[in-house]
């Protein structure tokens, strides 16, 4: 059901069609929060263009259409937005191989831990690379949403280096 309105979302912010927004899931939204296929994402537009949440506004070659969200579909995400599960269902790949660190020995878990910690410190110096660009626009004014979404993912990834760092230690010791 997440698909549903991460697509609304995306088309809130921005008309496009199902190849527009197949790329837009492949940048920072499918990287860390929400992964979605071409192959997941054309069936579910079409669903939401048959229930009214989303319209065609324009159709080009090889019956490419642009879609954009109706009223209906902004009220729909608001509704979603503003009224959170109280149990939310995290799909985090990375964590799954990371709960399932038992399965392997010893040496082939470091292994795994010590990729965990570089690659998560790669992460956080990238995102403050961005943040430190995002942040120095902002002219003392108040603060964008991007940034502050910015700074989750640096939170995250501080977390989770840290994280692969203690268990490495809890393995060797």
């Amino acid at each position: 059901m997440s698909l549903r309105y991460a697509l609304l979302g995306l088309l809130s912010q921005e008309a496009g069609s199902g190849y527009q927004l197949a790329r837009r899931f492949e940048g920072g939204m499918g990287r860390y929060a929400w992964h979605a296929q071409q192959s997941q994402i054309y069936p579910e537009v079409n669903r939401l263009a048959a229930d009214g949440l989303v319209s065609v506004v324009d159709e080009g070659p090889r019956h490419r259409r642009t879609y954009a969200i109706t009223p209906a579909g902004r009220e729909q995400l608001r509704r979603w937005l503003t009224d959170p599960d109280d149990t939310p269902i995290v799909r985090n790949e990375q964590i799954l191989r990371l709960f399932l660190l038992p399965c392997l020995d010893r040496e082939d878990a470091r292994a795994v831990l010590r990729h965990q910690a570089a690659a998560s410190l790669r992460e956080l110096e990238a995102l403050h690379a961005t943040v430190g660009e995002v942040g120095s626009g902002t002219g003392g004014g108040p603060v964008p949403v991007d940034l502050l979404v910015a700074e989750l993912g640096l939170r995250y990834f501080q977390h989770l280096h840290e994280w692969s760092l203690w268990a490495l230690e809890q393995l060797d010791g």
